[in-house]
C-alpha cells in the first residue's frame, strides 16, 4: 500500500508543537561517500519518518517519507525504495508495530530502519538489528556509518529537554535539561543527569556564549545564543550546540560517533 508523505521538514518546524529530531550518517553507497539524514517529526496526530541519501557531492537528495499514524496499524511495517545515479536502487526498510516512543520525537527501542543497497545494510538503526537483517536477507556493510551530527527542534515555555551520547552508540543518553528563569532579571540553567553544569546570570547581557564542563571522563563543549527569546516577538528560537571534544572515532558497533560530531538544539519558546 503507497504510504502518505509528510512535511518532516524545517519548513514545518515553525507550526508551534512540531518537533524534529535529524541524525546524519556518513557512509559508503555505490562506492561513494554520502550522507544518510534520518529525521524524525511528531506533532498532537503523528509522528513522521524520513529517510534522505546526498549525492556524491551533495548536489542531489533522494528522499522518501512516512506518515505514521495511530489508527494505521500497517503502515507502521514495511519498506519503499528510490533510484540514485539514474540506476542504482537504494531500498528502505522499517517495523514500528511495538515501538517505544516514551514521549519522545525519535523512538527509544523495539524498531529498526535499514537503508539497503548492493545487498548490503549500509545503515541500521534501532535495537531489533537481527528482524532486520533477516526481514532484508542482506549482509551488513564492510564500512560502518559514521554519526555526524544530530540536530533536534523542541518547543516549550520555559523548560526545554534534550538527549545526548558522548561517545558512541553502544553507550547510554545522558538527559540534557535546559531552564529560562526570571522575567524581571532573566538567567538560565544547564543540568546533564540533573546535575548542574552551567548557571548563566544576567541573560540579557550574556546571551550569546559557550563553556566547557566535563560530564563523566568526557569534556563537552556548548555554544549558546538565546538572544530571540528575550529580544524578538512571537515565536522565538534559541541555539544551542553541544560537541563532544572526542580524541577519535575507533568503531564501536554498528556505529561510529565521529570527532567531529555535534548535537544542535532549537529551543522554540511559547508564551
Amino acid at each position: 500500500m503507497q504510504e502518505e508523505l509528510v512535511a518532516c521538514d524545517q519548513t514545518a518546524v515553525t507550526r508551534s508543537g512540531q518537533s524534529v529530531f535529524m541524525s546524519v550518517f556518513r557512509t559508503k553507497i555505490a562506492d561513494q561517500c554520502r550522507l544518510i539524514t534520518v529525521t524524525w517529526c511528531k506533532n498532537l496526530l503523528l509522528n513522521g519518518l524520513s529517510v534522505s541519501v546526498s549525492g556524491p557531492e551533495g548536489e542531489n537528495q533522494y528522499t522518501c517519507k512516512m506518515e505514521l499514524k495511530p489508527w494505521y496499524f500497517w503502515k507502521k511495517q514495511g519498506s519503499r525504495h528510490f533510484i540514485i545515479d539514474g540506476d542504482k536502487a537504494v531500498n528502505v526498510f522499517w517495523d514500528l508495530k511495538t515501538a517505544k516512543f516514551n514521549g519522545e520525537t525519535e523512538p527509544s527501542s523495539e524498531y529498526y530502519v535499514a537503508v539497503v543497497c548492493d545487498e548490503e545494510v549500509v545503515l541500521l538503526v534501532g535495537d531489533l538489528k537481527k528482524e532486520a537483517y533477516r526481514k532484508t536477507g542482506c549482509r551488513p556493510a564492510l564500512i560502518d556509518p559514521i554519526l555526524v551530527s544530530r540536530k533536534e527542534h523542541v518547543f516549550g515555555r520555559k523548560r526545554f529537554s534534550s538527549r545526548i551520547k558522548l561517545d558512541d552508540e553502544k553507550s547510554m543518553f545522558h538527559e540534557i535539561s535546559i531552564e529560562c528563569k526570571n522575567k524581571v532579571e532573566p538567567e538560565m540553567e544547564m543540568r546533564i543527569d540533573n546535575q548542574l553544569v552551567l548557571h548563566v546570570k544576567h541573560l540579557q547581557w550574556k546571551f550569546r556564549g559557550n563553556e566547557t564542563f566535563q560530564v563523566n571522563k568526557t569534556r563537552v563543549e556548548v555554544y549558546w545564543d538565546v538572544h530571540d527569546w528575550l529580544f524578538s516577538p512571537g515565536l522565538r528560537r534559541a541555539l544551542f550546540i553541544f560537541k563532544p571534544v572526542l580524541s577519535s572515532s575507533s568503531p564501536c558497533g554498528n556505529t561510529v560517533i565521529s570527532a567531529e560530531f555535534c548535537l544542535l538544539l532549537y529551543a522554540w519558546k511559547i508564551e
